[in-house]
C-alpha cells in the first residue's frame, strides 16, 4: 500500500487540522502522547512517523508508547517500523537499484505477477554527480571536455537511468552537470515539512550514499542505507530498526577568526569518534546552535559517517527559515514549515535540555584549523603541528634502506611505527626526483609532494562561506605574485551551478582561475575517486622513486588507495588551505611559520598575509548570494540539457537489455527463484576467502576507483572488445554484475593474511594443492564450482565508511555465506544481511589472532537452522579445525531475521507483493 494512502488507526486521537495561512493540513499531534514533550528532536520525528503509519500489525499502539517511554539510558532493544518519506540516489548507487527494479519486474512477470507493479511506492529521485572524472584541469575549457568524456563513457547509464525516468512514476533524474547529490537535495529537493494527499508531516529521507545525512543540518531526519535497503523503502517496505540511543551534542559560543566550518567538523568527527557514537542518534542543542548557519550545520550533519552515528542532525529554527527563504522555497512552504514546528514542539528552543543517553558539549570558540589524515577522517592534526606529523607518518609509507615497505606484512591499516633505519627523532626521508614537462618545464619531486588540491566533494563546496573564503585567500595570493607549483594538480569541482554565480557575482572566479583551480565539473570528483590520472611525467616520477606523495582535498574520505592509485596519502582541508597547499606544493611545510613563496615585491609571504578575515568573508557572502539563483538555477531541474534530452532510450514496462552492453546488465538474484523460500541451512565445509585486519571499510571491499587493465574486471572488459582508455571507473559499471564482482575485495591497499607479502585483491585457493596464491575472485569461481561455501574473517570496525551496495553484493555473489568480525559498521551489517550473508560477531574479546586461526582451516557453522522455528539464535557454534568458539548473531531485529530466511531484503519485497496481488 502506498504509504501517504495509509489510514492511520490513530489510537491516541493524534488526528488534528493545521491551518497555515488559506490552507488546511490533516496532522498527526505529538502532544497527544503522553512523554512526547521531553523526547530529542530525532525521535520525535520518528514518534510522528509511528503515529501517522500505525497500522495496528507491524505498528501498533504498543510501539508509540515504547517510544513515547524512551529511556535514554537503555540499550537500545525495542524494535520499529520506520517509513521514510522519500529516497534519494545518486548514479553510482542508483544505477544498481534501477536494474534491480528492472529486474524486479521480469522476476514478477515470470512468477505470473504484473510487471508494472514494481513501482517506487515513495518518491525516489536521483542525481547524477559521480560520473564526472577530472581528466583534464587548469583551462578554462575543462568542463566542457570531462563533461564531453563523461557522456562518451557513461551513454549507455544515461540512457538507461532516462528510460527509468519515463517507465517508473514517482522516479526523477536530475541529469548530469547540475549538482552533487547532497547539496541539490538541501537546496532544492528537501521539503522539510512534506505535504501529501492532505496530509503533512516531516520530510524524512533515506539515501544510497552515506552522506544523506547532509540534509540533518536542515532538519530532515534520514541517513544513508544500502541500496538494497532503499529498493525496499521505494516499494513501500519500512526499514526495521531499534529505537537508538541519542547523544545531545551541546553547543556554546561562537568560531574564531581563522576557524572554518571545515574545522569545527574535523573536531567534532574527532571528538565524536573517540567517544563512540556507532548505531547513535548525535543531535545537537543548545544557545551555539542558533550561531551556526545552515551552511555549517550541513557540513557537520554530512560527515556523520566519519564519525559513525547513524545521523547528526540540528533541529528546525530561524536559520532554516533564512535558509529556505534563501534557496527560494515558495512562500507557502516555508509558512508551513515555521507553523508545523511551532505546532508540534519541534521548532528549536536554545534554553531545552531534552532527555539524552550521553551528553557531549563544545565550546566553538576552541576550534583552531586543522586537517586530518593521512587515511582516516578522525585523525584531526591541528595546522601548527601538520608538519611534524607528516615527518612522522611518512615513515609506515616508505621503503627503508634495503627496499622493504614496512607495512606490507601488516594487515590494513598500515603500521605507525617508525622506519627502522636512521630516519628519526624528526629527520625525515628523501628522495629528489627530477621531472620535465612536455612544456620543457622542469621540476624535482619528493616525498610529500602535494601532487593533487583538490576543492571537491559535498562536505564543503555547498558552504559559501569556505567557498569564498577560498576565492578571497586566492586574490590575495594572485595579488601578491604567488602562483601554485606546477606539479599540483589543481581542480575546482563545485557542489551546484549556484557556486558558479556567487563566484562570477563576486569577481573571484578569475583568481581561483589563475591558480589553476578552473571549473572540472559539478560533481563528486576526487573525494569518491574520479581525480583522473596525474599528469603522465609526475606520475612515471613517482613510481620510478616509489614516493609517498600527497592529496589535500575538502571532502570527506580519505582512506587508503581511494583517491589516486599513484598517492599514498591524503589529507582533509577546508578549501582555503587546498588553496594553501597548492602553493605550498609540499606537507613538508609549517604553514603558521615558514613562507608560502616569494612575493612580487621580493618578501616571503605567509599564509597569515592573504587569509581572508571572517569579517569580509561574511561581506562578500551577504553580497554575491540571492534567491534569484537558486530560482534560476533550479527552475527546471530535471530537463537536463540539450545531449541529456536527446538520448534515445526504450519504451515499456520492461527493460530491453542489450546483450552486448558492459555497463548494463540484468541482474542475477531472481534466478530460479521460487515462489516460496526454502528453508535456511547450516554451513558445513566452508573456506576462508579472506582474511583481514581493523579498520576494513566498505572501500577496501566495495569496486571503486580506476579498473587496472591485468585486474579480473580489466580482462573481462578486454575480453569484450572494450579498449583500456574506455574501462571508465568502477562506479560507473555498477550496473553490470560480472565487473563488479571481479572487483570486490581489489582495493590496491586491501592486505588479507591468508597470502601475506601481497597487497589488492588475492587469496589463497584451497582447492588446488598447496594452496596457491590467486586472485580472490578467480579462487571463488573455482570454491563455487566444486560447491564449497565461503566465509570472511575480519577485525574490528568491519564495513566502516560509504553505504556501498556493493559491498555486500559482491561479497555474496563471490560464494561469501558468512562474515565473523569483531565488530561491524551499522550500514554494512545490515547490507550483508540484505543480501542473505550471515554476519557473525567473534566472542567479546576474542578475536581470530587470539583463537589461532590462521585462515587454513575448514569452518563448520552450526546452529542457523533455529530461525527456521521463528526465533533468532542468540549465539551459533563454530568449528574451525580443531578449535571451536561461540559467535554472536549479528541478526538484531524479526525484521532482518524475515529478510534473511528469504535470501535477502529484495527476494523478501518480491514476495510480499506477489502474496499481495
Amino acid at each position: 500500500m502506498e504509504e501517504a494512502n495509509i489510514v492511520s488507526a490513530n489510537s491516541f486521537g493524534s488526528r488534528d487540522t493545521l491551518r497555515v495561512g488559506d490552507a488546511a493540513y490533516e496532522i498527526y499531534r505529538l502532544d497527544a502522547v503522553e512523554g512526547s514533550a521531553r523526547l530529542p528532536y530525532s525521535l520525535k520525528i520518528l514518534l510522528e512517523n509511528l503515529l501517522r503509519t500505525e497500522d495496528g500489525a507491524n505498528i501498533t499502539a504498543d510501539h508509540i508508547r515504547a517510544l513515547a517511554g524512551w529511556d535514554p539510558k537503555a540499550v537500545p532493544s525495542v524494535e520499529i517500523q520506520f517509513t521514510p518519506a522519500r529516497v534519494i540516489m545518486q548514479d553510482f548507487t542508483g544505477v544498481p537499484c534501477v536494474v534491480d527494479l528492472a529486474t524486479m519486474r521480469e522476476a514478477v512477470r515470470d512468477l505470473g505477477g504484473d510487471p508494472s507493479r514494481i513501482n517506487p511506492l515513495a518518491p525516489a529521485e536521483l542525481v547524477i554527480d559521480h560520473s564526472v572524472i577530472v581528466d583534464f584541469f587548469g583551462h578554462p575549457d575543462s568542463f566542457a571536455r570531462n563533461v564531453e568524456r563523461e557522456y562518451e563513457r557513461n551513454r549507455e547509464r544515461y540512457q538507461f537511468l532516462r528510460w527509468g525516468q519515463t517507465a517508473f512514476d514517482e522516479f526523477k533524474v536530475v541529469p548530469p552537470g547540475t549538482g552533487i547529490v547532497h547539496q541539490v537535495n538541501i537546496e532544492h529537493l528537501a521539503r522539510v515539512v512534506m505535504t501529501r494527499d492532505g496530509k503533512a508531516y516531516p520530510d524524512t529521507c533515506v539515501g544510497t550514499d552515506s552522506h544523506t545525512t547532509m540534509e540533518n543540518g536542515i532538519g530532515v531526519l534520514g541517513w544513508g542505507v544500502g541500496g538494497i535497503e532503499a529498493e525496499a523503502a521505494m516499494l513501500g517496505q519500512p526499514i526495521s530498526m531499534l529505537i537508538p540511543r541519542v547523544v545531545g551534542f551541546k553547543l556554546t559560543g561562537r568560531l574564531p577568526a581563522g576557524a572554518t566550518a571545515t574545522d569545527l567538523v574535523l573536531t567534532i568527527t574527532e571528538m565524536l569518534r573517540k567517544h563512540g557514537v556507532v548505531g547513535k542518534f548525535v543531535e545537537f542543542y543548545g544557545e551555539g546552535v542558533s550561531s551556526v548557519p545552515v551552511a555549517n550545520r550541513a557540513t557537520i550533519g554530512n560527515m556523520s559517517p566519519e564519525f559513525g552515528s547513524t545521523c547528526a542532525i540540528f533541529p528546525i529554527d530561524q536559520q532554516t527559515i533564512d535558509y529556505l527563504t534563501l534557496t527560494g522555497r515558495s512562500e507557502e512552504q516555508i509558512a508551513l514549515v515555521e507553523a508545523y514546528a511551532k505546532a508540534q514542539g519541534i521548532w528549536h528552543d536554545p534554553a531545552a535540555e531534552p532527555d539524552y543517553s550521553e551528553h557531549m558539549e563544545l565550546d566553538l570558540g576552541t576550534v583552531v584549523p586543522s586537517i586530518a589524515g593521512p587515511k582516516r577522517p578522525q585523525d584531526r592534526i591541528e595546522l601548527s603541528a601538520a608538519k611534524e606529523t607528516w615527518r612522522r607518518d611518512v615513515k609506515a609509507y616508505v621503503a627503508d634502506e634495503d627496499g622493504v615497505d614496512e607495512a606490507s606484512e601488516e594487515s590494513f591499516p598500515a603500521s605507525d611505527a617508525p622506519a627502522s633505519n636512521a630516519r628519526a627523532n624528526g629527520a625525515r626521508p628523501h628522495k629528489p626526483t627530477p621531472v620535465t614537462m612536455a612544456d620543457g618545464t622542469s621540476f624535482e619531486i619528493d616525498h610529500g609532494a602535494v601532487v593533487i588540491a583538490a576543492i571537491t566533494s559535498c562536505t564543503n563546496t555547498s558552504n559559501p562561506y569556505v567557498m569564498l573564503g577560498a576565492a578571497l585567500l586566492a586574490r590575495n595570493a594572485v595579488d601578491k605574485g604567488l602562483s601554485r607549483k606546477p606539479w599540483v594538480k589543481t581542480s575546482l569541482a563545485p557542489g551546484s551551478q549556484v557556486v558558479t554565480g556567487y563566484f562570477e557575482r563576486s569577481g573571484l572566479q578569475p583568481y581561483l582561475d589563475k591558480l589553476g583551480f578552473n571549473l572540472v565539473g559539478y560533481g563528486c570528483t576526487t573525494c569518491i575517486g574520479n581525480s583522473g590520472p596525474l599528469p603522465e611525467e609526475i606520475s612515471a616520477a613517482v613510481q620510478q622513486s616509489d614516493l609517498a606523495v600527497t592529496a589535500v582535498l575538502s571532502g570527506n574520505r580519505n582512506f587508503e588507495g581511494r583517491i589516486n592509485p599513484d598517492v599514498k596519502m591524503n589529507y582533509l582541508a577546508s578549501p582555503p588551505l587546498v588553496v594553501a597547499y597548492a602553493l605550498a606544493g609540499t606537507m613538508d611545510l609549517d604553514l603558521n611559520t615558514e613562507p608560502l613563496g616569494i612575493g612580487n615585491d621580493g618578501e616571503p609571504v605567509f599564509l597569515a598575509d592573504i587569509w581572508p578575515s571572517p569579517e569580509e568573508v561574511a561581506e562578500v557572502v551577504n553580497a554575491s548570494i540571492g534567491q534569484d539563483m537558486f530560482k534560476r538555477d533550479y527552475a527546471d531541474v530535471f530537463k537536463g540539457d540539450e545531449t541529456w534530452r536527446s538520448l534515445p532510450i526504450p519504451t515499456g514496462d520492461t527493460f530491453e537489455w542489450d546483450p552486448d552492453s558492459t555497463y548494463v546488465r540484468k541482474a542475477p538474484y531472481f534466478d530460479g527463484m521460487p515462489s516460496e523460500p526454502a528453508p535456511v541451512t547450516d554451513i558445513s565445509g566452508a573456506r576462508v576467502l579472506a582474511l583481514l585486519g581493523d579498520s576494513v571499510t566498505t572501500d577496501h571491499i566495495s569496486p571503486a576507483g580506476s579498473i587496472k587493465a591485468d585486474s579480473p574486471a580489466g580482462v573481462y572488459l578486454r575480453e569484450h572488445g572494450v579498449a583500456v582508455k574506455d574501462f571508465n571507473s568502477y562506479g560507473s559499471r555498477r550496473g553490470n554484475h560480472e565487473v563488479m564482482i571481479r572487483g570486490t575485495f581489489a582495493n590496491i591497499r586491501l592486505r588479507n593474511q591468508i597470502a601475506p607479502g601481497t597487497e589488492g585483491g588475492f587469496t589463497r585457493d584451497f582447492t588446488v594443492e598447496g594452496g596457491p596464491v590467486t586472485t580472490i575472485y578467480d579462487a571463488s569461481v573455482h570454491y563455487q564450482e566444486q560447491g564449497i561455501p565461503l566465509v570472511v574473517l575480519a577485525g574490528k570496525e568491519y564495513g566502516s565508511g560509504s553505504s556501498r551496495d556493493w559491498a555486500a553484493k559482491g561479497t555474496a555473489l563471490l560464494g561469501v555465506r558468512a562474515v565473523i568480525a569483531e565488530s561491524y559498521e551499522r550500514i554494512h551489517r545490515s547490507n550483508l544481511i540484505g543480501m542473505g550473508v550471515l554476519p557473525l560477531q567473534f566472542p567479546e574479546g576474542a578475536s581470530a589472532a587470539s583463537l589461532g586461526l590462521t585462515g587454513e582451516e575448514t569452518f563448520d557453522i552450526v546452529g542457523i537452522e533455529e530461525l527456521n522455528k521463528g526465533a533468532i539464535p542468540q549465539t551459533v557454534t563454530v568449528r574451525a579445525g580443531e578449535k571451536e568458539f561461540q559467535a554472536v548473531v549479528r541478526i538484531d531485529t524479526p525484521g532482518e531475521a524475515d529478510y534473511y530466511r528469504h535470501g535477502g531484503i529484495m527476494q523478501y519485497v518480491l514476495r510480499s507483493l506477489l502474496a499481495k496481488s
